[in-house]
């Protein structure tokens, strides 16, 4: 019955991707991929004949997954668009933790327009948050794209600092905030936030500067 039952979910989940929200048809072959990959992963990993038990979510969920998301539109700046009907999905899929199927969405949203600057971030915060806080060659990808698609967003400087900094490395992600601090309007919304987090970032890099006293 488990099986019976991922199967027509996965069906679902193709048919609401394909034809209610309109994928294009060249990215049908990923969305099938994807369903595929979580069919494999179950048939690898669950155990369906045992008996249903309360269990944590093995993918770490941020304290407040949501924040990310307004951060992201916060930057975006008044009067932007919240992207197309795939970023409001996904980003309603990243509220509630679900990285892996709102970085499928976005996936979509960027094979229909790869110039749709604010999907591309969407899909580096969402890939970086599912690897718990880390930078990995997909996310980089995506935050370069964001980059190239909309040069003057300070949402791609902003999110890989900070994803550089969880990944610890700290020199590199001041470098990032720094410029992009010198280069940003005097009056931008988001300049102060920028300016205190830098402050933070200073002090702990001081931190683990100062001598160990000897013991």
């Amino acid at each position: 019955m488990s099986w019976a039952l991922a199967f027509l979910l996965a069906v679902i989940a193709f048919c609401a991707s394909a034809f209610l929200l309109k994928a294009p048809r060249p990215g049908w072959e990923a969305i099938g991929a994807a369903l595929l990959l979580g069919i494999a992963g179950y048939g690898l990993q669950a155990s369906p004949g045992l008996p249903g038990a309360p269990k944590a979510s093995s993918q770490k969920v941020a304290s407040d997954p949501g924040a990310l998301v307004e951060a992201r539109r916060d930057l975006a700046g008044e009067g932007s668009s919240l992207g197309s009907n795939w970023v409001v999905m996904a980003d309603g899929m990243a509220r509630n933790g679900q990285y892996a199927n709102a970085a499928t969405l976005l996936l979509g949203a960027v094979e229909e327009n790869p110039n749709d600057a604010e999907a591309w971030l969407a899909l580096a915060n969402a890939l970086v948050s599912h690897a718990e806080g880390m930078l990995t060659p997909a996310s980089m990808y995506a935050f370069r794209h964001a980059a190239e698609a909309q040069p003057d967003h300070p949402g791609p400087p902003f999110f890989l600092g900070l994803a550089l900094a969880q990944s610890g490395r700290l020199g590199d992600a001041r470098a990032l905030w720094a410029d992009l601090l010198e280069n940003s309007p005097a009056d931008a919304p988001w300049r102060a936030d920028l300016e205190a987090r830098l402050a933070r970032l200073d002090e702990f890099i001081a931190s683990q500067e100062m001598p160990q006293a000897p013991r």
